[in-house]
């Protein structure tokens, strides 16, 4: 670190422009930039006195892989506790394998957002560093699922996937509410591919990635000289999806006067671009997605109230990792068989040990943050099956911050059913009998045979609980 209190980051870069901008970006977030034009350069800069007050070293890579391999062992060996992370075009998940079994930190894909690599660099230099910013590595595992396909038995998830489930076979708009990592995207795949209009396609527009004053434009297009710099005519993304689904995420970044645009299209179907004369009329699906209480948003005067309401016509709430840990163990295979599958991987199981350890983490970043934590563990693991070594900065964390335990309820049995309500007293044998029958459809992907199989109880008696206990069979 300078003695000004900025963080010292060397860049590894031959071309000039990026450079520049690298640098611009990391002087946002305090950081101070040091280039090397190549490998040499690099590793006798060490040395210097700049050098010896490094935070972190960014390689930006497009060369062989084997090179960059060479270059971060080497950097590695020199300064072993300084992070290493990689900047590329190619978001290839075996580049980022090798990279980061020769010593990366983190893998980032270009084009480069602001946010990620300020995140990346953050994250790099953190206290529990190693949490990762592999999203878009992870990213790649593989397709869409299914309501059927996504794990989970805790009531209230299951509660959330069920209403979720009877809201993909109508038209209405849908807010998916949850903290940032929770699978709000899956749930919306999952909607769009259960709705009739699978067939389409399903348009994810980040609005957070999406600067205020572009937002209009990117969702409505504009004609040519509309304003400053709009040279040409450009098609909205709204107008590119017409037939299909939008999933507006971080939809409480909407400024005021497009959530009004927004409005108008849920009511009427039209959509007017900005320095257009005439209107448009789409036929869209609307999901939104938020990270926070968009209705606290409403009440702060920062978010329409008529819109709130028409978006969550159907509202579904996806509940944190840490309130449904009995989940982890479950999820955590699961998403070990899908990352099996991605180039340079391969099939690991997962002792009892790790699982535990993972268990007692209270996951900030959810499920997104397991799966990253998993993906890494598994790309640097020489064995048959991840055990707790595989997750030292986890291990870390929990050792570091005895307070980002997850909670652990002594009125919930490992697999997530509540047993008392919150006055100290039993529920209702009712309430429970719901929550074991969503759990085993849960455990058991929907396969209503194994389901009544294993609870001991024919099909027909199965459906017969289904109706008079109001479960929805894709709960």
């Amino acid at each position: 670190m300078t003695r000004n209190g900025q963080r010292m980051l060397m860049l590894i870069d031959d071309e000039a422009a990026q450079r520049r901008l690298v640098a611009v970006l990391a002087q946002r977030g305090g950081w101070r930039t040091i280039f090397a034009g190549e490998s040499e350069t690099a590793i006798a800069m060490l040395g210097t006195q700049d050098g010896m007050m490094l935070d972190a070293i960014l390689i930006d890579h497009h060369g062989e892989a084997d090179d960059l391999t060479s270059l971060v062992s080497e950097l590695k060996s020199r300064r072993p506790a300084l992070p290493v992370l990689i900047l590329t075009a190619d978001g290839s998940v075996s580049l980022a394998v090798q990279a980061m079994r020769s010593g990366a930190t983190d893998f980032l894909v270009k084009p480069l957002a602001p946010e990620r690599l300020l995140a990346a660099l953050d994250a790099a230099v953190a206290p529990d560093a190693g949490a990762g910013e592999l999203r878009p590595l992870t990213e790649k595992i593989s397709a869409p699922l299914g309501f059927d396909e996504i794990v989970g038995s805790a009531p209230k998830f299951r509660a959330a996937l069920a209403i979720a489930a009877k809201a993909a076979r109508t038209r209405v708009p849908v807010l998916i509410e949850g903290e940032t990592g929770v699978g709000k995207e899956v749930v919306a795949q999952a909607i769009h591919a259960a709705s009739p209009r699978a067939r389409s396609r399903l348009a994810v527009i980040n609005l957070a990635a999406i600067p205020a004053n572009l937002i209009e434009s990117e969702l409505f297009g504009h004609e040519m000289g509309a304003f400053p710099g709009a040279f040409e005519r450009k098609i909205g993304r709204l107008a590119q999806a017409d037939g299909g689904t939008v999933l507006l995420d971080d939809v409480g970044l909407l400024p005021l006067d497009v959530q009004a645009k927004l409005m108008r299209l849920i009511e009427t179907g039209e959509a007017q671009g900005v320095g257009a004369r005439n209107v448009r009329e789409l036929d869209l699906r609307i999901i939104a997605a938020c990270d926070h209480d968009l209705l606290a948003s409403v009440n702060a005067g920062e978010f329409r109230e008529d819109l709130y309401y028409r978006l969550a016509t159907v509202q579904v709430a996806i509940p944190p990792l840490r309130e449904r840990a009995g989940d982890l163990p479950a999820l955590a295979r699961h998403l070990l068989a899908r990352i099996a599958q991605l180039p340079g991987l391969r099939e690991l199981g997962i002792t009892d040990d790790a699982l535990k350890l993972l268990m007692r983490y209270d996951w900030p970043g959810n499920v997104r943050q397991l799966q990253d934590a998993l993906f890494r563990a598994a790309a640097l693991s020489d064995g048959d099956a991840l055990t707790r070594l595989d997750f030292p900065q986890i291990a870390a964390s929990i050792s570091a911050a005895p307070g980002r335990i997850a909670p652990q309820s002594p009125f919930a049995g490992p697999a997530g059913v509540t047993l008392y309500a919150s006055d100290g007293h039993l529920r209702p044998l009712d309430d429970i009998e719901a929550d074991v029958i969503r759990l085993a459809i849960g455990h058991y992907r929907g396969r209503m045979s194994e389901v009544a199989r294993r609870l001991g109880i024919g099909r027909s008696t199965l459906y017969r609980k289904l109706g008079e206990l109001g479960i929805d069979n894709a709960a």
